[in-house]
Order: C-alpha cells, then sequence, then structure tokens
C-alpha cells in the first residue's frame, strides 16, 4: 500500500503494519502545524484576546480602582510580551484613560513631555555628540592601555570602562562598542577564536590530524618544553574561559553603571517622575543627590562582580594561560593593538577638546545645582524656578551652534579659504538618528499611568491590599522588593517593571508608616540588575549574539551576580542612605500625601526594625 498524503515518510510506520499508530502521526502533525500557525499570530491573539479576558475587572471593582487596574494590566501584559511595540503601548493611556473616564485627556497628555522627559532628552544629546566625535572610544582604549594586559587585570579595564561610559551613554551604545575592542584584544592574546575552539576539542575529536603525537609526554618533549594533545587541549580550555569572561563582564557593567546616574538609564527619571506625582513636596533627590548616593555602590558592586566574575573564568587562578615567553609575546601583540588603535584616532582634535568641556561642565553644573549637603548655585535664581532639566537644555542646545573647526580670524582675509557652512558639534540629523525617541514616550506612558494610578484611588486600593506586609521587618522588605523586582526584569524591560511596580511600593511605604524612599529608591536600582537571561536587557542580547556565550553562562553568572547586587543595595540603603536621605524619619512630604491613615494607636515600625536589622 502507498503512503497516503500527509503521511510522513520516515518518522511512522507503515499504514499497512500499524494503521493506529499511523493515525496518531497524523493528529501530531497536523497539531504540530496548528501551534506553528499559532506561535506567528501570537501578538495578534494577544492584543484581541487579552482585553476580553480582563473585561470581568470593569464589573467585580469599584468602579474607578477597576478601569485603571484594567488599563494597568492590559499595558503591562502587552509591555512583557511585546504584543505591540512598547512606544505604542505606551501611548494607550491617551485614548483609554479619557475614554473610561479616568482622567481627562488634558491631565493625561501634559505626562508626556514632563522636565523629567527633557533631562533625559537633554543627556541622550549630549551622549550623541559623544559618539558623533568618538570621544568615547579614546577614553576605552586609554583606560585599556594603562590598566595592564593580564586577565585579571584586563577584566577590571572593561568593566571599569563601559560602567563610566554606561554612566552618560547608553548601556546598549557602550556594549556594541565595548565588544569589537574586547574581541580585536582577545584575538591577539589567544590567536583566532574557531582555532581555540578547535583545540578545545579532545584529541579525538579534534579535526586536526595528532594520531602522531603521543599522549604521554616524552623524554625529547619534556627537554624541549613540547606539549602533549591533552596539555593543549586543556590551556585552550582555560582560554576560551577567559574569553568568555571579558564578553560577559561587558554587558553586565553596562547595566551597573546607568544605575550611578540619573540620564543612565530610565528607571532613575521614572522615579524622578513618579515622586514628583505622588509626592510634589519632595525635594530630595536631583542629579547630584542621586550619583551621591548611587556611584558608590555602583563602584562596590563593580569590585564585587568583578571578583566573582574573575573568580569563575580564571582571570584570578594563579594559572597562567601561557609559558613565559608565550605570555609575554601575547601581551606585547595585545598592547600593540591597542596602541594602534588608539594611534589611528590621532591627536585629540578641536571637536573632540570642545565635547570634553561642555561634558565636563554639563556634569559639574548637575552636581552642583542642588546637591544637599553644601548651597548650590540654584540659589542666585528664584526658588523653584531652576532644575535639572534647565541645566542640560542650556548645554545641550549650545551642542547645535558650537563650531567643531577651531575658528581663525585669518579666514577673514582669506580669499582662497574655503567658504562652505561650518559644522557644529552636533547636528538635527545625528540627532533624530541617535536619539531613542521611542523611550521619551515609553517615559511618557509611565508618568501617565502614575498619574492614574493616584487620582483613580487604585494605588491606595492595592495598598490597603497589601496591609500583611506590615509584619515584615522593613530591612528585609527591601530585601524583597528588590530581589522581585530583580527576577521580574530577567522577562521584561527595565522600563517596564518600574513602571508597573513602583505606585504600588509607594502606597505599600505609605501603608507601614515607612519612608517612601526607603522601598522606592532599592527598587528602582534592581530593577537593572538583570543578568540572568539573554532577553533581559539588550547589551544582554548583544553579547549572546556574538556566538561564544551560551545561556547557561549568563544563568550561572548572573544568578550570583543578583544576589550580589541585592546585597550591595541593601548595604547602601541601610547605612548611607539612611544618613543621606534621613530614611528613619516618615517625612512630611509622605504625610500629607496619604489617602488612608494606618489603623488607630499604630505607630511607624520602621524605626525599630532598622535599629534591630542593624
Amino acid at each position: 500500500m502507498k503512503p497516503q498524503p500527509g503521511w510522513p515518510s520516515s518518522s511512522c510506520p507503515s499504514p499497512s503494519f500499524s494503521p493506529h499508530r499511523v493515525d496518531v502521526c497524523v493528529v501530531e502533525m497536523r497539531l504540530s502545524v496548528a501551534a506553528r500557525k499559532l506561535w506567528c499570530i501570537r501578538k495578534q491573539l494577544i492584543v484581541l484576546l487579552v482585553p476580553l479576558l480582563f473585561l470581568p475587572l470593569l464589573f467585580t471593582l469599584p468602579e474607578k480602582e477597576g478601569k485603571c487596574l484594567y488599563v494597568v494590566l492590559l499595558m503591562a501584559i502587552f509591555w512583557c510580551t511585546e504584543a505591540l511595540p512598547l512606544a505604542v503601548t505606551a501611548m494607550l493611556p491617551v485614548c483609554l484613560f479619557p475614554t473610561l473616564g479616568i482622567l481627562p485627556s488634558k491631565k493625561v497628555c501634559i505626562q508626556y513631555f514632563l522636565e523629567t522627559n527633557f533631562l533625559f532628552l537633554s543627556g541622550l544629546l549630549m551622549a550623541s555628540s559623544i559618539e558623533e566625535w568618538g570621544l568615547h572610544r579614546r577614553i576605552a582604549l586609554k583606560v585599556l592601555s594603562i590598566v595592564g594586559l593580564q586577565p585579571a587585570k584586563l577584566i577590571l579595564g572593561m568593566m571599569m570602562t563601559s560602567s563610566f561610559l554606561s554612566m552618560w551613554l547608553s548601556n546598549t551604545a557602550t556594549t556594541a562598542m565595548m565588544l569589537p575592542i574586547a574581541n580585536a584584544i582577545l584575538e591577539s592574546l589567544f590567536g583566532d577564536l574557531e582555532t581555540l575552539k578547535e583545540k578545545c576539542k579532545s584529541p579525538r575529536q579534534s579535526s586536526v590530524k595528532l594520531h602522531s603525537l603521543p599522549s604521554v609526554a616524552t623524554e625529547k618533549q619534556t627537554l624541549s618544553g613540547e606539549r602533549t594533545p591533552e596539555e593543549i587541549q586543556s590551556e585552550a580550555q582555560y582560554q576560551m574561559k577567559v574569553w568568555k569572561g571579558f564578553l560577559i563582564c561587558i554587558p553586565y557593567a553596562a547595566s551597573i553603571g546607568g544605575t550611578a546616574t540619573l540620564t543612565g538609564t530610565a528607571p532613575n527619571l521614572i522615579l524622578i517622575g513618579q515622586l514628583k506625582t505622588y509626592f510634589p513636596n519632595c525635594e530630595l533627590i536631583n542629579f547630584g543627590s542621586w550619583f551621591a548616593f548611587a556611584f558608590p555602590l555602583m563602584l562596590i558592586f563593580l569590585l564585587v562582580g568583578w571578583l566573582w566574575i574573575a573568580f569563575l573564568y580564571g582571570g584570578l587562578s594563579p594559572r597562567l594561560c601561557f609559558r613565559k615567553n608565550e605570555r609575554a609575546e601575547a601581551e606585547a601583540k595585545a598592547k600593540a593593538v591597542i596602541v594602534e588603535e588608539y594611534r589611528k584616532l590621532g591627536r585629540i582634535n578641536f571637536a573632540e577638546g570642545a565635547i570634553s568641556f561642555f561634558f565636563i561642565l554639563f556634569a559639574i553644573l548637575l552636581f552642583t545645582r542642588d546637591p544637599k549637603f553644601f548651597t548650590g548655585w540654584s540659589v542666585l535664581f528664584k526658588k523653584g524656578y531652576v532644575s535639572d532639566a534647565v541645566t542640560g537644555v542650556i548645554i545641550s542646545s549650545i551642542l547645535f551652534f558650537f563650531p567643531s573647526q577651531k575658528p581663525s580670524l585669518s579666514w577673514w582675509f582669506d580669499s582662497r579659504a574655503s567658504n562652505a557652512p561650518y559644522v557644529p558639534l552636533l547636528s538635527w540629523k545625528k540627532a533624530q538618528e541617535s536619539v531613542p525617541w521611542n523611550i521619551i514616550l515609553l517615559l511618557g506612558g509611565g508618568f501617565a499611568m502614575a498619574k492614574a494610578c493616584e487620582e483613580s484611588g487604585l494605588a491606595a486600593w492595592i495598598g490597603g491590599h497589601l496591609q500583611p506586609l506590615a509584619e515584615v521587618p522593613p530591612a528585609a522588605a527591601v530585601m524583597l522588593i528588590t530581589g522581585f523586582v530583580a527576577c521580574f526584569t530577567e522577562f521584561a524591560s527595565n522600563t517596564a517593571t518600574i513602571i508597573i511596580f513602583l505606585p504600588v511600593i509607594a502606597e505599600l511605604a505609605i501603608r507601614v508608616s515607612v519612608n517612601p524612599l526607603y522601598f522606592m529608591i532599592p527598587a528602582t536600582i534592581g530593577c537593572s540588575y538583570a543578568f540572568m537571561l539573554p532577553v533581559s536587557t539588550p547589551p544582554n542580547s548583544i553579547a549572546f549574539a556574538s556566538g561564544h556565550l551560551m545561556v547557561k553562562d549568563m544563568v550561572k553568572t548572573g544568578a550570583v551576580m543578583n544576589v550580589l547586587g541585592i546585597l550591595c543595595v541593601s548595604l547602601a540603603i541601610n547605612t548611607w542612605g539612611v544618613a543621606m536621605f534621613n530614611l528613619t524619619d516618615n517625612p512630611d512630604w509622605a504625610q500629607t500625601n496619604k489617602t488612608t491613615q494606618p489603623p488607630s494607636g499604630r505607630t511607624s515600625i520602621f524605626p525599630l526594625c532598622f535599629k534591630m536589622s542593624l
């Protein structure tokens, strides 16, 4: 009997042999085809079905709270699954909040360009000009030429450079720029990657003919210094581990570095925006005070993370990956690569010098506007009128007309000189291409969601159902919150994560009579600690796409990195964070925003539990 159409020719037996088995194979194949079809249209199904699944919320909960929760859950699902582009989901409040009667459009639309968005935009423009003239590459190569070429030192140099650049550039751009530099150095140290992989195979698996080489070192090999295939394989495997350590440290350091400045990553700015929404009288967090808190935390976590990565991938191993003469030769080659790349950049030109000046001026003005621990320059202006956004826009606006070539008086009198228009440090065309405008919309969508949660009473309603957490000591609650957010952000973008959870965390702090900053700051930093999966952050994806890392490498390394990050954040918030932001008190700016008071006779549990935790 001939096989019927649709029957597998090899995996299923002949129908004359087992008709029942053939039927099962046909059904399985059709189910497999249907599953693949459903997977192809999964995003469209999510967009159509999720709104229908959540419809009962509109009828089972209080009217305004139910409607707001309906929109929040829709946006959360769409953000986590990316059923719609992130920026499109961020614009849903403009159409859903007014039509459902949650918030008028004039209150929704204004959230999309608060002063926080302008601060973020100015940071992005500064980063664009730095990338345009290659200043970031010069900084990276200079640092690597200083730290030395031993594996542990090079890993530390990579992490220091990546974290510093990520404080000002996006962590994605930093990773994309640093990985090619790392690969060039590694190739000069260890040779071609494919050859190294071939050496990592056992002598029996290797495609190189090694049958003439004995498996036990002979006297001649011992005297001449030749190595057996087993020694070559062992050394290559060690070098491969070091190579993975180089690649994995760069995205991790970029994610850590972005937490040190307000403009380094979007969640930091979302914290500022939501603080202005929930606690308009809170003026403790600005660029200077955030840097004073987060920069030491970044240094500690960077050092601890370096020790873990260097230990795990052989950078701190006393074993040498080369014999002495070979190591010296390889290090000389690697140093030559760095020197040659730096030489190609030439001398610092006028544009790089100008960008360096405005970059330093940008940082100094933001740090000293109102640092809280000394009087800043903002006192020269009317109180409350000058913010970090004003400073950022002033400096970034200068970039659009400041010349990139050194002005010369002789040009006016030289008839043969070129009369072409001068090129500014930053053009609007470059800004349009390099600024991620979708992130600005994402920030606006987050602020609109926070405003709706506050005015609809949803945040207070959720906070009422979190009352049992009041019995948890605040020091332990910080670790739980940070750990939960860090785990959630492994599967969703850090921006979407903090937008979803920050209003709930703020309301929880109010309910348990704790300074809201004590919970909100660790949650904000923790949502940038996504180290375990390639899909967690774009930097992880870029490193994984190189093809040299496996998922198990990232999970094994990232799980410990997450734990170390949670411990470092808890240390920071319970030591210098308490002193900087006066976290032992429940401040007046939080009391005035309470929608409901704690049960009568109940006092703040924070001071007692805080002392116990120390």
